[in-house]
């Protein structure tokens, strides 16, 4: 039923199922609609948390199985999220929500109209990009948004009753993932990131999701900086049982410079690290 991609880092490449991130797209939202069905979550001036979510993730998962389809160029699936951005964009400016950013040790910044026409694009297109990003070895792109998601779940209080279903469902992925059975593809890492992104929206948690995700962040930046300056992308060494790399080009090979590793040992070191942040994301947002 799905298409099969190789597994570079597995003797012989075995050919796995790809885009299982679609039935997380599909029982999120459907999980969603079902919330504001029966009026479970209590909503603000009018405005459905829920439906707006569920909307988004629609949005997202369509973006991904876009790109799974015809396989985007960088240079245009990275805009691809300000598309999915359009039902956010719409809730906060027409309810005129909050356009402030909290920020620790700095205050309160008041953004005004930006906040609706670039901040929420640009945390939307940010975001979404970064989790895309770092993938490419069994569980790293699904274990990593898991973790960030349960530490928003834990500082948001009776809302993260929306997450619920979409906890289980990505988690039961990240199982098959990680056990090399299946990839989410795409359609699964532009979902999650749309759900990690409005969700921090929905509830004003912008600064705890910024937080959890400075790994995200870190292996962007690396990646980018070393695409724009010396034109060349990083790559890892497999000899058939151990990642190593020679350069420090992204946080895989960051991690596997001149080290030999297990697929499994780099995702749990990566993992560690997303829970370090999201620790702190979480002590800092419930002080």
């Amino acid at each position: 039923m799905f298409p099969k991609v190789p597994d570079q880092h597995k003797p012989n490449k075995p050919l796995i199922p790809n885009g299982l991130g679609v039935f997380y797209a599909l029982i999120s939202v459907a999980y969603l609609f079902l919330l504001y069905l029966f009026d479970v979550i209590k909503n603000s001036n009018d405005a459905s948390k829920s439906l707006t979510l569920a909307v988004c993730i629609l949005f997202g998962g369509f973006m991904g199985l876009l790109d799974d389809w015809i396989d985007l160029r960088w240079r245009y699936k990275a805009f691809l999220p300000i598309v999915a951005a359009v039902p956010l964009l719409s809730l906060a400016y027409k309810f005129q929500l909050r356009t402030s950013v909290s920020i620790p040790m700095l205050g309160v910044i008041q953004f005004g109209n930006f906040y609706y026409f670039l901040i929420i694009p640009l945390i939307v297109t940010i975001f979404t990009n970064t989790v895309n990003q770092l993938g490419g070895l069994n569980g790293l792109e699904t274990i990593c948004p898991a973790i960030v998601m349960i530490g928003m779940m834990l500082v948001s209080g009776p809302n993260a009753i929306m997450l619920y279903v979409p906890l289980v469902v990505w988690l039961m992925l990240a199982f098959f993932n990680f056990r090399g059975k299946i990839f989410v593809g795409n359609t699964g890492s532009f979902s999650i990131g749309m759900t990690l992104a409005a969700f921090a929206i929905i509830l004003d948690l912008k600064v705890d999701l910024l937080i959890s995700l400075l790994p995200y962040i870190f292996n962007s930046v690396l990646i980018l900086l070393t695409f724009f300056f010396f034109r060349t992308k990083g790559r890892l060494s497999f000899d058939g049982k151990k990642l190593i790399s020679d350069h420090r080009r992204s946080l895989v090979t960051l991690v596997t410079y001149r080290r030999a590793l297990t697929e499994r040992q780099v995702v749990m070191i990566i993992s560690l690290l997303f829970v370090m942040s999201t620790v702190a994301a979480s002590v800092i947002q419930v002080a």
